[in-house]
């Protein structure tokens, strides 16, 4: 039995699956917030979802229930949904989802598969982490690929990190098992923040995924909420001493290139530290 329950099946030209995950993968929620920007700005159609029932527990990602026009109760299940919005240059597939607690393997293969019935011609994972970035500066970006091609034509080095990794990881390990070409764009994300959303790594990814796949993006939306989430983290800064002074340390320190993704002891500590806010939040 499959675990994609199809709405519909879109009509595509040259397919580019766009992939984002909650979770561990998604500092400052930048991933999942720059592929919802890209879904309502495309006017994208949803056609298909994954069943959770397989590869979530749920007593970590609970199910919610919430008030339909204040009366009706309704039960909503963590949701991992596929979309298609129609683009001149290609069309865009675009999964967002949450990251699942099993069956991380059958997950990636379901996902593979509306892969090649879409024949999808490229794969692109967004993720974000945490890291000692200022928030005043712009967000670097790194990109990774297994795909001899794409990483001559994106000047990729080969990937020298060993350690812990997610969902984006495994899913990009599986497409390269099957002979799709896969991308992976990463973000760095101030982890002297608050978890909540970060429009400024979001802009950051939606920039260079839009110079990536050659694609018409306005994104003065991100740009003006940019602008606003850096005055509010501003104001918030300004009225900490200790904090400040901790900023205007990362800025005089950072590098005018791409930092590097951090290394393997980051990893375990961020994985440590989420697993802990897992148990907490069940």
């Amino acid at each position: 039995m499959g675990h994609v329950e199809y709405e519909f099946r879109p009509e595509v030209s040259s397919p580019v699956m766009v992939c984002a995950f909650a979770g561990w993968n998604d500092g400052g929620e930048a991933a999942t917030t720059a592929v919802r920007y890209l879904r309502d700005r495309f006017g994208a159609r949803r056609f298909g979802r994954l069943d959770p029932e397989e590869f979530f527990d749920f007593q970590v990602n609970r199910p919610t229930v919430t008030l339909d026009a204040g009366m009706t109760r309704r039960l909503e299940w963590p949701t991992c949904e596929l979309f298609h919005a129609r683009r001149s240059e290609r069309d865009l597939l675009l999964f967002i989802g949450v990251e699942p607690n099993l069956r991380w393997r059958t997950f990636c293969a379901s996902i593979l598969e509306v892969c090649s019935n879409l024949e999808v011609e490229l794969l692109v994972t967004l993720g974000a982490y945490l890291a000692d970035v200022p928030h005043s500066r712009p967000a670097p970006v790194t990109l990774a690929s297994a795909d001899p091609t794409w990483a001559a034509r994106l000047g990729i080095a080969t990937s020298t990190y060993e350690g812990p990794t997610g969902i984006v990881g495994v899913l990009n390990e599986a497409a390269a098992a099957i002979g799709l070409p896969a991308v992976s764009m990463w973000a760095a994300a101030p982890h002297y923040l608050p978890s909540d959303a970060n429009p400024r790594v979001a802009l950051a990814l939606l920039e260079r995924l839009r110079d990536l796949l050659g694609v018409e993006l306005d994104t003065a939306e991100v740009e003006t909420a940019a602008r606003v989430w850096d005055e509010r983290v501003r104001r918030a800064i300004e009225g900490d001493p200790n904090l400040a002074a901790y900023v205007r340390r990362l800025e005089e320190a950072a590098p005018e290139e791409e930092i590097a993704p951090p290394d393997g002891e980051e990893l375990v500590r961020e994985l440590e530290r989420f697993l802990r806010d897992q148990r907490d939040e069940s």
